[in-house]
């Protein structure tokens, strides 16, 4: 019988060799086309030796004898991690085996099959980039801190439990972007513009929105049955925050239909769409200069 059948929450394992973000990044995407199931999600990277596999064999064993079977997703390198992995009875989406055959084929040769690592100067660098923009983000989450804000290449504001801090950590970690994220609190709504914190920064301002009754229900869970969370409050707050953003023609994206994912690849469109534009009226500013 399937999970879809028995109606239980089906577990999802993501399992790396190396940190698990593709594992995660590539299963997820799966996921989302299953709205209707609640999925309970464990990711176990570094699996480094065979050792360390035989132990997620055990897990995985454990979790195919219950109730609802479990999925399992893997970007391993390691020929002899992924061979022991494969002993498992739990079913495993093994992306790596999918994909790199063909891609070993195009091109002729056989890969290294090694688990990722940092390589060269420049793979250092990026390293390093991404930790600090997460560092920063963590700093700046919720409005916690405002220093430095004009490091900041995205700035999201929206209310209390619009999807900030997810969206900001996604960006930061998967993208190295240096993320603050603003909450528009009752003061802020009640204002006629926007915090004078932030308004230096709107070309790199975005905001989140969500429906009333998403935004109702996910304050209960934090405060229930308590005004914070009432829905005449979250329609006040909604529908200030859209005036607010739309008086500053900023971009709004709702964070009710789309995924972290989604919300993000937005976000990045609209910098590189920004960015282009810049470009080009500096570009035609420079020619205009030059002309006699």
């Amino acid at each position: 019988m399937d999970a879809s059948s028995e109606h239980g929450v089906v577990p999802v394992f993501f399992l790396s060799d190396s940190t698990g973000i593709s594992a995660e990044t590539m299963g997820n995407a799966l996921l989302l086309q299953f709205p209707d199931l609640q999925f309970e999600r464990t990711l176990i990277p570094f699996i480094h030796t065979v050792e360390d596999a035989r132990r997620v064999v055990a897990l995985l064993d454990e979790a195919a004898a219950g109730p609802v079977p479990p999925l399992v997703f893997t970007t391993a390198a390691s020929d002899e991690v992924r061979a022991e992995l494969a002993r498992t009875t739990a079913p495993i989406i093994d992306f790596f085996d999918l994909h790199m055959n063909r891609v070993e084929t195009i091109l002729g040769r056989r890969g290294q099959r090694q688990a990722a690592r940092l390589h060269g100067v420049n793979d250092v660098k990026a390293y390093n980039t991404r930790m600090a923009a997460v560092e920063f983000t963590i700093e700046h989450d919720d409005g916690q801190s405002l220093r430095a804000l004009e490091k900041a290449d995205v700035i999201l504001l929206a209310p209390s439990r619009c999807g900030k801090t997810p969206t900001s950590m996604y960006l930061a970690l998967q993208h190295g972007l240096f993320v603050a994220n603003y909450p528009l609190v009752d003061e802020d709504l009640e204002a006629e513009d926007l915090p004078e914190v932030v308004r230096p920064y709107l070309d790199r301002c975005f905001g989140l929105t969500t429906t009333v009754e998403r935004l109702s229900r996910v304050r209960n869970e934090r405060r229930p049955g308590s005004r914070y969370a009432s829905p005449e409050q979250c329609r006040w707050e909604l529908r200030r925050a859209d005036a607010l953003l739309a008086a500053h023609r900023l971009p709004v994206i709702d964070s009710s239909a789309k995924s972290v994912e989604e919300i993000s690849a937005l976000i990045l469109q609209t910098l590189k769409t920004t960015a282009r534009k810049r470009a080009g009226r500096q570009q035609a500013a420079s020619t205009e200069g030059t002309r006699p």
